[in-house]
């Protein structure tokens, strides 16, 4: 992991202090904890600190949540500077994170990235309007949905170039897409419908179809429930063995 060093000082704030409903919350966490244990919030609460912030971690915030936590400015740096989640610092309204692992680049996320650059700049950098700034992360989990980005909150998936120069588009005039797969796709099921089992008599059960009648039937056809599999017959304990109180023979 390449070095992860703090804004420089003509961009970090003065100051910073939780709102009052952040606050709040703040405590709310750190009373999850078990006395003696309050300065393991450290990561939400620096999460939230980011996000109040606009999506970066200023080092007054990270300074402020130590001081919160009774930790050690150092301490709640180190933790800072390691996670990659935490950006040191400003980035754009729109932070697109974009897949770099092996699936999405074998699905097209060179595309993506060149468009990233062309629209935006090199990573991290923000767009004179202050609306947009990229990062490649690693894996974000959507495989299957590849190539995708990360906007915010949400996933943006099954993306060409095309696609996702109107999704840039929207986001700029103010109209950001639906999230999910930007194909014709329910999440991620095969793409133009299901492929296997879809012979509808793998669904009959005493000649109805078996959704019907799963959800239908009472009385004596009515599905019965199973034992939880966390229940058995108690063990029966087996007696101790006997010790050999037999002496050996003298040779």
């Amino acid at each position: 992991m390449s070095v992860r060093r703090l804004a420089p000082p003509e961009v970090q704030p003065k100051d910073f202090a939780f709102t009052p409903a952040n606050l709040d919350w703040a405590k709310h966490q750190v009373a999850k904890y078990p006395e003696g244990r309050q300065q393991s919030a450290v990561i939400p609460l620096l999460w939230r600190a980011q996000e109040q912030v606009g999506g970066w971690l200023p080092e007054a915030a990270i300074r402020h949540v130590a001081d919160f936590l009774g930790l050690a400015h150092i301490r709640a740096l180190e933790v800072a500077t390691f996670y990659t989640m935490f950006n040191l610092q400003p980035v754009g309204r729109c932070h697109v994170q974009l897949c770099g692992t092996t699936p999405c680049r074998l699905r097209g996320a060179d595309d993506l990235e060149k468009i990233c650059r062309s629209r935006i700049g090199d990573q991290m950098d923000v767009t004179d309007d202050g609306q947009f700034s990229w990062v490649e992360v690693e894996c974000l989990g959507a495989c299957v949905n590849a190539p995708m980005v990360q906007i915010g909150s949400d996933y943006y998936e099954d993306l060409d170039a095309n696609s996702f120069n109107k999704l840039l588009d929207g986001f700029a005039a103010g109209k950001p897409p639906k999230p999910g797969p930007q194909i014709d796709r329910q999440f991620s099921e095969p793409v133009g419908g299901a492929t296997t089992l879809t012979d509808s008599s793998l669904y009959q059960h005493n000649g109805k179809a078996a959704v019907a009648g799963a959800a239908g039937e009472r009385g004596e056809n009515a599905k019965k429930p199973g034992k939880s599999a966390n229940v058995r017959e108690a063990a029966v304990p087996k007696p101790p063995a006997r010790e050999n109180k037999t002496k050996p023979k003298p040779k």
